[in-house]
């Protein structure tokens, strides 16, 4: 029960986070629309958040939790926190140094990441600029990302949760002022980012003081908790932070073509909106459950745990795939047509977010998967299918995108990629025996996806016969507030003819959620997929 009420307290809280964030793409859809500048601003932010996925998030999620709680179950307290404090001190002098790296590299660093923009000497110009502004950003990030994970370790899930979004608090109150035309209001943009770091490290040092977590800055030391640290986290980053990887490759190439960063963009906002609900609420919450049914002998609760942890994600995952892939124009016309955002900014946003719903399910699989190898102190297997993961997208990128599909190709290569790791991490669970499906799941999964074809065809209809009436019925509204409306009336009816489907079907039992996923008591007497009394 208690993994279930933490999953559903991140859920919501990330929920939260990820709503403030597409209210905060509408808002900048509006006022930037696509093009050079929302371009630039686009790909710059995503250099600091990528790295901040690969030093903080993957490295930590990776490493540091399993290495944390260790020392919380074997040690006392006060051993834990010295370690927490050796990390800290670590990664903040290293990340610190990687920042002023790239304050003095960026003018040659834009080359690299702004391909673009080469030849256009003011675009150039305030790639540097962006890049520079941000950049601090990373630190503040990982910062947080070790906080929230002593806090995430002693079952303090909320405040680690909900602090990202102060970022998008930050940015939306930039986008309500009318600070100059884009090229100004990027740079405001730029600064309420870095200004959001520095709020998040602020709100969650206060909640670890508030835990009695005495985090201390030491002076940094390979101590050999740290270089135990170290080796885990490098491979555990690379495993951890594939789809990033493929992200700035398929960015960096996207600004060759005018509009595409911005397109693919826009796309990525609205995936990730089920993405870091389900997924990322699923890697926090089910890695320390792991960890502690690994350690405890408790296989079978492992595997129950991992089988449940896979219905629930496939339960909320699949429908959003099936709509994007159903209703893609309508769900980008509703959200960002409005202002500089133009109707081939919707079309072609609509074209990267249906081949983005084909790779959701794989996405949030790679977050549910990837724990199973992290529990047992194994970041190398999963590391060696990142980067297969990645030389695959970039191989399908640079084929797809020159070779006449654009940014279109761009997509198709992530979503692939997105499979390519998801299966290797499914296939090798299997074949160590880490992966046992059961008999619940295997009866599950058709269910689930059959309800999501009733509802996609459902919303398909819908799609085309409700705009009609729903203008006929707010004559005094503009069409950009029709579609709007459309689209909530058929996200409404899709959700509650999914919902119908699901508990017709026996797909979904509101009964066992609870039961699910609740603490288990080591034994080793229960075959796998059995739940403990």
């Amino acid at each position: 029960m208690r993994l279930l009420r933490n999953l559903g307290v991140i859920s919501i809280l990330t929920l939260v986070s990820r709503i403030a964030g597409l209210a905060r793409e509408i808002l900048t859809a509006a006022r930037l629309g696509a093009g050079p500048v929302a371009d630039t601003f686009f790909q710059a932010m995503t250099i600091p958040n990528t790295f901040r996925r690969v030093l903080a998030e993957g490295a930590f999620n990776a490493a540091f939790v399993p290495l944390y709680a260790r020392e919380l179950e074997d040690k006392d307290r006060a051993e834990a926190d010295r370690f927490a404090s050796e990390a800290l001190s670590f990664m903040a002098t290293f990340t610190a140094l990687l920042v002023i790296a790239f304050q003095v590299f960026a003018p040659w660093l834009a080359y690299v990441f702004f391909p673009g923009r080469i030849g256009d000497p003011d675009g150039m110009m305030l790639a540097v600029l962006l890049l520079q502004i941000m950049m601090p950003y990373l630190l503040a990030m990982v910062v947080t990302a070790l906080i929230s994970g002593g806090l995430n370790s002693n079952g303090r899930f909320a405040a680690a949760a909900g602090a990202p979004v102060l970022l998008n608090i930050a940015m939306i109150g930039v986008l309500l002022f009318d600070l100059g035309p884009p090229e100004e209001l990027v740079i405001w943009l730029a600064f309420s980012v870095t200004a959001s770091g520095v709020l998040q490290v602020a709100l969650l040092w206060t909640a670890a003081m508030r835990a009695k977590l005495r985090l201390r800055l030491l002076p940094p030391k390979l101590t050999p908790r740290v270089k135990r640290l170290i080796a885990l986290g490098i491979p555990g980053a690379l495993a951890a932070s594939a789809m990033q990887v493929n992200v700035v490759v398929t960015s960096s190439i996207a600004t060759l073509e005018e509009g595409a960063r911005s397109w693919l963009n826009y796309a990525e906002r609205l995936y990730q909106l089920p993405l870091g609900m389900i997924g990322i609420a699923m890697g926090i919450a089910l890695l320390p459950n792991l960890t502690r049914r690994v350690r405890s002998g408790d296989e079978a609760g492992g595997h129950f745990a991992m089988n449940r942890s896979i219905e629930i994600a496939l339960a909320l995952t699949l429908p959003a795939s099936f709509a994007f892939l159903a209703i893609p124009e309508l769900i980008t016309a509703g959200l960002y047509q409005r202002g500089q955002f133009t109707t081939l900014d919707t079309s072609n946003t609509a074209i990267a977010l249906a081949i983005a719903g084909l790779g959701l399910p794989a996405f949030v699989l790679v977050k549910v998967l990837a724990p199973g190898f992290f529990a047992r102190e194994d970041t190398k297997t999963p590391m060696r299918f990142a980067l297969a993961a990645v030389a695959v997208n970039f191989v399908f990128a640079i084929t797809l995108f020159f070779g006449g599909l654009g940014f279109v190709g761009l997509a198709i290569a992530s979503s692939l990629a997105g499979w390519v790791n998801a299966g290797l991490l499914a296939v090798t669970l299997r074949a160590r025996g880490l992966l046992v499906i059961d008999a619940r799941l295997v009866r599950t999964v058709p269910k689930l996806l059959l309800a999501s074809l009733i509802m996609a065809a459902a919303v398909w209809v819908l799609a085309r016969v409700l705009p009609q009436g729903v203008a006929g019925l707010f004559p005094m509204l503009g069409a950009s507030f029709h579609t709007l409306i459309t689209l909530l009336l058929v996200a409404g009816l899709g959700a509650g003819l999914f919902g119908a489907a699901c508990l017709a079907l026996g797909a979904v039992r509101p009964s066992e959620f609870a039961e699910a996923l609740k603490p288990q008591r080591a034994t080793k007497s229960l075959p796998a997929g059995e739940d403990n009394p």
